[in-house]
Protein backbone atom coordinates (compact mmCIF):
# COMPACT_ATOMS: atom_id res chain seq x y z
CA UNK A 1 0.00 0.00 0.00
CA UNK A 2 3.08 2.24 0.58
CA UNK A 3 4.69 1.72 -2.89
CA UNK A 4 1.40 3.55 -4.53
CA UNK A 5 2.47 6.98 -3.72
CA UNK A 6 5.03 6.69 -6.32
CA UNK A 7 4.06 7.44 -9.53
CA UNK A 8 3.95 4.46 -12.63
CA UNK A 9 6.92 5.84 -14.49
CA UNK A 10 8.98 5.68 -11.43
CA UNK A 11 8.91 2.12 -11.68
CA UNK A 12 10.16 2.36 -15.36
CA UNK A 13 12.81 4.60 -14.71
CA UNK A 14 13.87 2.50 -12.26
CA UNK A 15 13.62 -0.74 -14.75
CA UNK A 16 15.70 0.72 -17.17
CA UNK A 17 18.63 1.86 -14.10
CA UNK A 18 18.94 -2.02 -13.06
CA UNK A 19 19.06 -3.32 -16.89
CA UNK A 20 21.89 -0.61 -17.73
CA UNK A 21 23.83 -1.74 -14.61
CA UNK A 22 23.59 -5.03 -15.46
CA UNK A 23 24.80 -4.60 -18.92
CA UNK A 24 27.82 -2.50 -17.92
CA UNK A 25 28.76 -4.88 -15.63
CA UNK A 26 28.91 -7.50 -18.03
CA UNK A 27 30.91 -5.55 -20.26
CA UNK A 28 33.40 -4.96 -17.04
CA UNK A 29 33.96 -8.79 -16.60
CA UNK A 30 34.46 -9.63 -20.35
CA UNK A 31 37.49 -6.48 -19.91
CA UNK A 32 38.48 -8.17 -17.21
CA UNK A 33 39.77 -11.27 -19.44
CA UNK A 34 43.80 -11.79 -19.26
CA UNK A 35 45.94 -10.56 -22.49
CA UNK A 36 46.72 -13.92 -22.92
CA UNK A 37 43.39 -15.15 -24.02
CA UNK A 38 43.86 -13.21 -26.77
CA UNK A 39 47.36 -14.55 -27.92
CA UNK A 40 45.99 -18.20 -28.60
CA UNK A 41 44.21 -17.13 -31.25
CA UNK A 42 44.53 -17.98 -34.85
CA UNK A 43 45.34 -15.20 -37.20
CA UNK A 44 43.08 -14.72 -39.98
CA UNK A 45 45.25 -15.65 -43.10
CA UNK A 46 45.20 -13.28 -45.78
CA UNK A 47 43.13 -13.76 -48.62
CA UNK A 48 44.61 -15.28 -52.14
CA UNK A 49 45.72 -13.30 -54.93
CA UNK A 50 44.00 -12.89 -58.37
CA UNK A 51 46.06 -15.68 -60.81
CA UNK A 52 47.85 -14.00 -63.05
CA UNK A 53 46.91 -15.27 -66.88
CA UNK A 54 49.77 -15.02 -69.60
CA UNK A 55 48.84 -11.60 -72.40
CA UNK A 56 48.79 -13.30 -75.79
CA UNK A 57 49.26 -10.83 -78.50
CA UNK A 58 48.57 -11.51 -82.30
CA UNK A 59 49.29 -9.23 -84.79
CA UNK A 60 48.82 -9.23 -88.48
CA UNK A 61 50.95 -6.46 -90.63
CA UNK A 62 52.63 -6.16 -93.69
CA UNK A 63 55.70 -8.63 -94.45
CA UNK A 64 58.43 -6.22 -94.15
CA UNK A 65 60.42 -8.39 -96.98
CA UNK A 66 60.23 -10.81 -99.27
CA UNK A 67 61.57 -13.43 -96.40
CA UNK A 68 58.84 -13.00 -94.41
CA UNK A 69 56.17 -12.75 -97.11
CA UNK A 70 58.16 -16.77 -98.12
CA UNK A 71 57.63 -17.68 -94.19
CA UNK A 72 53.55 -16.43 -94.21
CA UNK A 73 53.35 -18.54 -97.97
CA UNK A 74 54.78 -21.41 -96.36
CA UNK A 75 53.08 -21.65 -92.62
CA UNK A 76 50.05 -21.68 -94.97
CA UNK A 77 51.01 -24.64 -96.84
CA UNK A 78 52.10 -26.38 -93.50
CA UNK A 79 48.43 -26.05 -91.97
CA UNK A 80 46.91 -26.43 -95.28
CA UNK A 81 48.93 -29.60 -95.54
CA UNK A 82 47.64 -30.63 -91.75
CA UNK A 83 44.22 -30.22 -92.36
CA UNK A 84 44.29 -32.83 -95.30
CA UNK A 85 46.75 -35.14 -93.57
CA UNK A 86 43.74 -37.54 -92.99
CA UNK A 87 42.67 -37.57 -96.67
CA UNK A 88 46.62 -38.48 -96.92
CA UNK A 89 47.02 -41.41 -94.50
CA UNK A 90 43.14 -42.95 -96.23
CA UNK A 91 44.05 -42.79 -100.24
CA UNK A 92 48.10 -42.80 -100.05
CA UNK A 93 48.37 -45.47 -97.93
CA UNK A 94 47.33 -49.30 -97.50
CA UNK A 95 44.51 -47.90 -95.61
CA UNK A 96 42.24 -48.06 -98.36
CA UNK A 97 42.50 -51.30 -99.31
CA UNK A 98 42.31 -53.21 -95.50
CA UNK A 99 39.32 -50.79 -94.96
CA UNK A 100 37.79 -52.05 -98.05
CA UNK A 101 38.44 -55.69 -97.46
CA UNK A 102 37.61 -55.60 -93.42
CA UNK A 103 33.98 -54.67 -94.29
CA UNK A 104 33.49 -57.08 -97.11
CA UNK A 105 34.49 -60.00 -95.03
CA UNK A 106 32.06 -58.51 -91.98
CA UNK A 107 29.18 -57.70 -95.18
CA UNK A 108 30.20 -61.92 -96.28
CA UNK A 109 29.53 -63.19 -92.33
CA UNK A 110 26.45 -61.55 -92.29
CA UNK A 111 27.58 -59.57 -89.55
CA UNK A 112 25.83 -56.38 -88.70
CA UNK A 113 27.09 -54.73 -85.26
CA UNK A 114 30.31 -57.18 -84.27
CA UNK A 115 32.54 -56.21 -84.92
CA UNK A 116 31.84 -52.41 -84.80
CA UNK A 117 32.61 -50.05 -87.11
CA UNK A 118 35.11 -48.16 -84.91
CA UNK A 119 36.85 -51.58 -84.22
CA UNK A 120 37.36 -52.38 -87.75
CA UNK A 121 38.61 -49.20 -88.27
CA UNK A 122 41.24 -49.35 -85.63
CA UNK A 123 42.58 -52.64 -87.27
CA UNK A 124 42.83 -50.76 -90.31
CA UNK A 125 44.81 -47.60 -89.22
CA UNK A 126 47.21 -50.21 -87.12
CA UNK A 127 47.87 -52.58 -90.27
CA UNK A 128 48.18 -49.59 -92.22
CA UNK A 129 51.08 -48.30 -90.03
CA UNK A 130 52.77 -51.75 -89.95
CA UNK A 131 52.60 -52.00 -93.40
CA UNK A 132 53.49 -48.38 -94.05
CA UNK A 133 56.44 -48.42 -91.60
CA UNK A 134 59.29 -48.68 -93.64
CA UNK A 135 58.13 -46.36 -95.80
CA UNK A 136 57.08 -43.60 -92.87
CA UNK A 137 61.12 -44.60 -91.60
CA UNK A 138 62.40 -43.52 -94.63
CA UNK A 139 60.56 -40.14 -94.70
CA UNK A 140 61.64 -39.51 -91.27
CA UNK A 141 64.99 -40.30 -92.20
CA UNK A 142 65.50 -38.43 -95.99
CA UNK A 143 63.22 -35.60 -94.82
CA UNK A 144 61.80 -34.70 -91.19
CA UNK A 145 65.09 -35.30 -88.96
CA UNK A 146 67.45 -33.25 -92.08
CA UNK A 147 64.86 -30.22 -91.64
CA UNK A 148 64.40 -30.19 -88.09
CA UNK A 149 68.65 -30.23 -87.46
CA UNK A 150 68.42 -27.28 -90.64
CA UNK A 151 70.27 -29.26 -92.79
CA UNK A 152 67.63 -28.88 -95.64
CA UNK A 153 65.00 -26.37 -96.56
CA UNK A 154 61.45 -26.97 -96.88
CA UNK A 155 61.43 -27.78 -100.31
CA UNK A 156 64.09 -30.18 -100.03
CA UNK A 157 62.13 -31.71 -97.51
CA UNK A 158 58.97 -31.83 -99.56
CA UNK A 159 60.43 -33.75 -102.24
CA UNK A 160 62.18 -36.17 -99.72
CA UNK A 161 59.19 -36.52 -98.15
CA UNK A 162 57.15 -37.23 -101.31
CA UNK A 163 59.56 -39.81 -103.01
CA UNK A 164 59.13 -42.68 -100.94
CA UNK A 165 55.22 -42.34 -101.25
CA UNK A 166 55.60 -42.02 -105.05
CA UNK A 167 58.17 -45.61 -105.07
CA UNK A 168 55.04 -47.04 -102.62
CA UNK A 169 52.46 -46.38 -105.19
CA UNK A 170 54.58 -47.31 -107.95
CA UNK A 171 55.05 -50.78 -106.71
CA UNK A 172 51.20 -51.29 -106.17
CA UNK A 173 50.49 -50.90 -109.14
CA UNK A 174 53.47 -52.82 -111.07
CA UNK A 175 52.40 -54.31 -113.80
CA UNK A 176 49.21 -52.69 -114.43
CA UNK A 177 49.55 -48.95 -115.85
CA UNK A 178 46.27 -48.85 -117.07
CA UNK A 179 45.30 -46.24 -114.57
CA UNK A 180 48.16 -43.85 -115.07
CA UNK A 181 47.98 -44.11 -119.19
CA UNK A 182 44.28 -43.25 -117.98
CA UNK A 183 44.89 -40.09 -116.51
CA UNK A 184 47.82 -39.18 -118.74
CA UNK A 185 45.74 -39.39 -121.39
CA UNK A 186 42.71 -37.40 -119.73
CA UNK A 187 45.03 -34.84 -119.33
CA UNK A 188 46.77 -34.77 -122.29
CA UNK A 189 49.73 -35.74 -121.68
CA UNK A 190 52.59 -37.56 -123.32
CA UNK A 191 53.98 -40.66 -122.45
CA UNK A 192 56.35 -40.45 -120.26
CA UNK A 193 59.88 -42.48 -120.74
CA UNK A 194 60.14 -43.08 -117.19
CA UNK A 195 57.65 -43.31 -114.01
CA UNK A 196 60.24 -40.52 -112.64
CA UNK A 197 57.85 -38.41 -115.56
CA UNK A 198 54.48 -38.80 -114.10
CA UNK A 199 53.47 -36.44 -112.18
CA UNK A 200 52.34 -36.89 -108.76
CA UNK A 201 49.03 -35.38 -109.24
CA UNK A 202 48.16 -37.90 -112.17
CA UNK A 203 49.92 -40.71 -109.79
CA UNK A 204 47.32 -40.27 -106.81
CA UNK A 205 44.22 -40.61 -108.76
CA UNK A 206 45.50 -43.55 -110.54
CA UNK A 207 46.50 -45.71 -107.01
CA UNK A 208 43.41 -44.92 -105.81
CA UNK A 209 41.75 -46.69 -108.51
CA UNK A 210 44.22 -49.66 -108.54
CA UNK A 211 43.20 -49.85 -104.30
CA UNK A 212 39.75 -49.69 -105.07
CA UNK A 213 40.20 -52.64 -107.68
CA UNK A 214 42.55 -54.62 -105.96
CA UNK A 215 40.23 -54.51 -102.71
CA UNK A 216 36.71 -55.39 -104.09
CA UNK A 217 38.70 -58.26 -106.38
CA UNK A 218 39.35 -59.44 -102.91
CA UNK A 219 36.13 -58.79 -101.83
CA UNK A 220 35.15 -61.13 -104.28
CA UNK A 221 36.89 -64.15 -103.72
CA UNK A 222 35.94 -63.75 -99.89
CA UNK A 223 32.07 -64.16 -100.53
CA UNK A 224 32.46 -67.51 -102.85
CA UNK A 225 32.55 -69.56 -99.87
CA UNK A 226 30.27 -68.14 -97.72
CA UNK A 227 27.63 -67.73 -101.01
CA UNK A 228 28.25 -71.68 -101.45
CA UNK A 229 27.26 -71.77 -97.55
CA UNK A 230 24.07 -69.71 -98.06
CA UNK A 231 22.78 -71.24 -101.25
CA UNK A 232 23.19 -74.80 -99.48
CA UNK A 233 21.22 -73.79 -96.33
CA UNK A 234 18.32 -72.03 -98.51
CA UNK A 235 18.26 -74.87 -100.66
CA UNK A 236 17.66 -77.28 -97.62
CA UNK A 237 15.01 -75.29 -95.77
CA UNK A 238 13.22 -75.09 -99.54
CA UNK A 239 13.32 -79.09 -99.45
CA UNK A 240 11.98 -79.64 -96.00
CA UNK A 241 9.24 -76.52 -96.90
CA UNK A 242 10.40 -73.83 -93.80
CA UNK A 243 10.10 -71.51 -96.56
CA UNK A 244 9.44 -68.42 -93.73
CA UNK A 245 12.59 -69.12 -91.75
CA UNK A 246 14.93 -67.12 -92.93
CA UNK A 247 17.67 -68.95 -94.26
CA UNK A 248 20.56 -66.09 -92.58
CA UNK A 249 19.47 -67.35 -89.47
CA UNK A 250 20.70 -70.99 -89.70
CA UNK A 251 23.92 -69.70 -92.31
CA UNK A 252 25.24 -67.46 -89.94
CA UNK A 253 26.44 -69.84 -87.36
CA UNK A 254 27.93 -72.54 -89.91
CA UNK A 255 29.57 -69.27 -91.49
CA UNK A 256 30.87 -68.30 -88.20
CA UNK A 257 32.33 -72.03 -87.19
CA UNK A 258 34.21 -72.37 -90.77
CA UNK A 259 35.83 -68.75 -89.90
CA UNK A 260 37.25 -69.94 -86.63
CA UNK A 261 38.09 -73.35 -87.88
CA UNK A 262 40.17 -72.04 -90.72
CA UNK A 263 41.46 -69.64 -88.84
CA UNK A 264 40.10 -66.63 -90.66
CA UNK A 265 41.36 -63.57 -89.06
CA UNK A 266 44.88 -64.72 -89.37
CA UNK A 267 44.73 -65.93 -93.16
CA UNK A 268 42.97 -62.40 -94.05
CA UNK A 269 45.55 -60.38 -91.95
CA UNK A 270 48.69 -62.28 -93.55
CA UNK A 271 47.33 -62.31 -96.88
CA UNK A 272 46.84 -58.32 -96.82
CA UNK A 273 50.00 -57.76 -95.30
CA UNK A 274 51.66 -60.00 -98.73
CA UNK A 275 49.74 -57.94 -101.05
CA UNK A 276 51.44 -55.46 -100.38
CA UNK A 277 54.83 -56.73 -100.46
Amino acid sequence: MTLSIFPRHFYFRVFLLLLLAGTYGLDAQESDFPDTAASTTADIPAPPQNPVLPFIDLTVRNPQSGREAAFSLQLLLLLTVLSLAPSIVILMTSFLRVSIVLDFIKRALSLQQVPPTQVLMGIALFLTIFIMWPTFDAIYQNSVKPLSDGEISVEQAFQAAETPLRIFMYRQMSGRPENIRLFMAMRGLAKPNTLADVPTYILIPAFILNELTTAFKIGILLYIPFIVIDMVVASTLMSMGMIMLPPIMISMPFKLILFVLIDGWGLLTEQLVKSFI
